[in-house]
C-alpha cells in the first residue's frame, strides 16, 4: 500500500526514484523510526535546508532586481516554517508521512514543524536523487507557484507591536526553552505585555518562535 502512495507523490513531484528508500527516509518522523527502526529524515532535512535556500537564492537573483539586503528579508520570508508548511500541505505531504503511534494520535500530521521539516527532507532526496539543476525545476514547480500566497503571511509582531504602541502598554519577547539536537532545534518564546504572558510558541529558529507567540497573543485579544 505504501509503495502506491510513493508513486502518488512521485508523479506530483515529477521524478522517479530509483533508490525508493531514500524518498521513504524523506518521509519518515523520528517517532516513527524509534518506533519501527530505520533511518528518520532528520540528515535529509539538513541537507534539504541547504537545498532550498540555495534555490530561492537562484531564483530571486535571476527574477528581482534586488539589492543584497532585499533578498535576504525575500528569502527568509519565503524559507521559514509557515512558508515551507504551505508547500507541504499544497503538495498534500501530510497524506504521506510515516509518524509514530504517539505523533499520529496527537494531530502530528498537521503540525508545520513536521510538514516543513519534511518538505526539507524531500528536497534533499531529490538532491541526491538527481542533483541540483533537477530540484531547481522541481522548486519552480512546487514552491513559485505559492510564493504570492507565502508573502503575504502576515508579520504578528509588528501587528501586536502596533497595537501595544497605540496603547502605550510595555512588550517584552523571551526565548525560555530549546529542545532537539543541534541541527533540528525547537525554540520556545513567550510574549509579555506590561509583565504580563499573553503568548507562547515554537519556531525551529527563534523568530518564527517569538511569530506564533505574537499570533497567540493577537488571537486572544481577537485582532488578527
Amino acid at each position: 500500500m505504501y509503495v502506491k502512495k510513493i508513486k502518488e507523490l512521485e508523479d506530483i513531484l515529477g521524478i522517479s526514484f530509483t533508490n525508493k528508500d531514500l524518498i521513504k527516509e524523506a518521509l519518515t518522523h523520528s517517532s516513527y523510526a524509534n518506533e519501527n527502526g530505520g533511518e528518520c529524515n532528520e540528515r535529509l532535512e539538513f541537507l534539504g535546508d541547504a537545498v532550498l535556500e540555495l534555490s530561492m537564492s537562484k531564483y530571486l537573483y535571476t527574477n528581482y532586481s534586488l539589492d543584497e539586503g532585499a533578498m535576504t528579508k525575500k528569502r527568509a520570508q519565503c524559507v521559514r516554517e509557515e512558508a515551507l508548511d504551505i508547500y507541504a500541505k499544497h503538495l498534500s505531504l501530510q497524506d504521506y508521512l510515516l509518524l509514530g503511534n504517539g505523533e499520529e494520535q496527537s494531530s502530528g500530521r498537521g503540525r508545520p514543524a513536521i510538514l516543513a521539516d519534511a518538505f526539507e527532507a524531500v528536497l534533499g532526496a531529490c538532491f541526491l536523487e538527481a542533483g541540483f539543476d533537477r530540484v531547481y525545476e522541481i522548486f519552480n514547480h512546487i514552491v513559485v507557484p505559492y510564493l504570492e500566497e507565502v508573502e503575504s503571511i502576515k508579520d504578528y509582531k509588528s501587528v501586536f507591536q502596533e497595537l501595544v504602541q497605540a496603547d502605550k502598554r510595555t512588550l517584552e519577547y523571551q526565548i525560555v526553552g530549546k529542545s532537539g539536537p543541534s541541527h533540528n532545534t525547537t525554540f520556545e518564546a513567550i510574549v509579555k505585555m506590561d509583565g504580563m504572558i499573553m503568548g507562547r510558541g515554537f519556531g525551529r529558529t527563534k523568530k518564527d518562535a517569538e511569530q506564533e507567540a505574537a499570533k497567540q497573543a493577537l488571537d486572544k485579544v481577537a485582532i488578527k
